[in-house]
Parts: structure tokens; sequence; C-alpha cells
């Protein structure tokens, strides 16, 4: 497990991400930012569709008439999450338990999430899992699939909220991460013994809206910050480039007569 822990740190300080591929960076991060902007706009476009305060996944659900522009909307999300993880890569946390892998790995596995609840959607009117007899397998993986990811880009925003190198969003991460894990997990709470339904509705989709925009953001600052440029003494040493040495350590003088000689 620690081997397997140590790869996934280390995963995108590779020679070849930190120098030839390090100018595709921008574009990634550009295509990671539209993707996701485009994946919001449609979950709201449709959500306007309703007459009524629906929860997220029931956009998506079997049989909606916008299932499968969700479907879409989760599709764009994903491959952002996943466009914006390939370039931050060299971004750490600088707290140890938070550290143990990289904020690119938790909105990987977050955009994972997303691929499988958009092809995996709740069946008519998405009833809660296990609390109502109406659920089915479907629902419970649909439900279990959304709610590792947002729990996952909520950890992201946590490990980037200590990131030493992103003063600019530190800040801004932290405070996203406590306002989307406060709203969802209400929402849900309300969804789960059906009491004021119509507001936990409308909670899950502002907590929805703010990680979405927090990807957004996390991107956009890292686009203006200076992108892939890994400290040397961060990378592993099988990731220094050829060519590139490291300042040596000088020996300590000895003591004695030896150091009186080395002196004159």
């Amino acid at each position: 497990m620690r081997r397997l822990l140590l790869i996934a740190r280390a995963a995108f300080a590779s020679p070849s991400l930190v120098g030839g591929r390090r100018r595709l960076l921008p574009a990634l991060l550009a295509i990671g930012t539209a993707c996701v902007l485009a994946g919001l706009t449609l979950i709201w476009a449709a959500r306007l569709t309703f007459d009524r305060p629906v929860y997220v996944s029931e956009i998506g659900a079997q049989g909606a008439p916008t299932a499968s522009v969700f479907a879409v909307a989760l599709l764009l999300i994903a491959a952002g999450g996943f466009s914006i993880a390939l370039a931050s890569g060299h971004v750490r946390s600088s707290v140890r338990w938070l550290d143990r892998w990289a904020p690119a790995v938790s909105l990987g596995f977050a955009a994972v999430c997303f691929v499988i609840a958009s092809q995996v959607t709740c069946t008519a009117n998405c009833p809660v899992p296990l609390a109502d007899p109406r659920s089915t397998a479907q629902d419970l993986l649909h439900t279990v699939s959304a709610v590792l990811g947002f729990a996952a880009a909520c950890f992201a925003m946590l490990q980037v909220a200590f990131a030493t190198r992103l003063p600019r969003v530190a800040r801004l991460s932290l405070v996203s991460c406590v306002a989307v894990a406060a709203i969802t997990i209400l929402g849900g709470m309300l969804a789960i013994v059906h009491v004021a339904t119509d507001v936990g509705a409308w909670l899950e989709l502002v907590g929805t809206t703010v990680a979405i925009l927090w990807i957004a953001v996390y991107s956009v600052a890292l686009a203006r910050g200076p992108v892939g440029a890994v400290p040397v003494e961060a990378l592993p040493v099988a990731a220094v480039e050829p060519g590139l040495s490291l300042p040596a350590t000088p020996e300590p003088l000895a003591d004695g007569p030896e150091a009186a000689e080395a002196v004159v």
C-alpha cells in the first residue's frame, strides 16, 4: 500500500511532463475550464425546464425528458476534471495527512465517479436507496457514485486549501469545501427523511454549483501561475533530467592539525 501511495504522489512528476509536455498544460487547463463550465450551464438549463424543485439526479432520471442532456453535462464535467487533474499533478498539500496523494488524484477519482453516475442514472423520481422501498440496485449504484464523487471533490478542495504554492485559492478552497459538504449533507438528509424536500433540492443544486465553480476557479488560478514549475528538490531522484546537477554539499573540515593545514 505504501508503494502504491508513493506512485500516486509521483505519477505526475515525471520528466516527460515536467519537461517536454509542459507546453500542453495551458491547453489542458483551458479545455478543462471550458468543459466544466459547459457542463454546469447544461445542468442549470435542464433544471430550469422543471416547474417544481427537483434534486440534481432527477434531472437525469430514467425516462426524464432531460436525461440525455444531464448525461452529457456529467461527461463534460468529468472530461474537464480529468484535463485539469492532468495539468495539476505538481500541486501538493503542506499538511502531511493530506499529502498522501496529490489533489490531482482526488480530482481524477471524482471524474471517474461522475462518468459512472452519468451512465447509471437513477430510476424514475430517484427513490432514496435503502430508505425507499421503490429503490433498486441501479439507484444505489448511482447514488454511491455521486456521493463518492462529491466526497473526492471536497477532499481535493481541502488538499488545495493547504497548498502553499497556491495562496490565491487556498482560502477559497477551504470555504468551498465546508460549504459543499454542509449544503449537500443537509440536502441529502432532507431527502432521506422526506422533510422540506423542495429546500433540499435547491440546496443540492447550490452545492453542485459551488463544487463545479471551484474546479473552474482552481483551473484559472493554475493557468495564471507558474504552471508546471516543479522545484527540483520536490522531484524523485529519477525525475531529475540528464545534465541538471544539484549543488554539492561541502565536506566538513576536519578537526586538529589537518584543519589548520586546510585553512592555510
